[in-house]
């Protein structure tokens, strides 16, 4: 079955199953890789992307639920050359070892500042709860949130 996505501000086609997980659709049939795959059953936050500006793991979202002008953006999306504010606070405060998770643990933050543009530790380490980073940088990552926000 043929259906339109809109990703990235591009509408695009996808001939897929409407059960497929929209990561699948993502990084199998769109090529948009930045979007990882973790544990397939939305625990991990590597899968984040952002359906209409809400944080959402692409892992359990069947495309047909996002099917209908729902505006999806990937990190790809959020800033190509890694120009964004988040990107580039991930490097100035190290953030990345293993880099796994930064791409869900960025578009998680980003949906955050976009609500909430100046939070305190407690709402950024809320907002990013569900993203599990295995090499432990959860100060550097609140670091890095909180210097492009205007943090509280």
């Amino acid at each position: 079955m043929t259906i339109t996505l809109d990703v990235n501000g591009k509408q695009v086609e996808v001939d897929a199953d409407p059960k497929m997980p929209l990561l699948w659709a993502l990084r199998d049939v769109l090529g948009l890789t930045g979007t990882k795959y973790g544990c397939g059953e939305a625990l991990c936050g590597a899968c984040t992307v952002h359906v209409d500006g809400d944080a959402r793991r692409a892992c359990v979202t069947p495309i047909e639920r996002v099917a209908d002008g729902a505006k999806i953006t990937t990190i790809e999306g959020l800033s190509p050359d890694g120009s964004h504010p988040l990107q580039k606070a991930w490097v100035a405060q190290c953030v990345p070892q293993c880099g796994f998770c930064q791409t869900g643990q960025i578009m998680s933050a980003a949906a955050l500042l976009k609500r909430n543009p100046a939070p305190s530790d407690e709402e950024i380490d809320r907002a990013l709860a569900g993203n599990l980073c295995r090499c432990g940088t959860y100060l550097r990552i609140r670091a890095a949130v909180k210097s492009v926000g205007g943090a509280k």
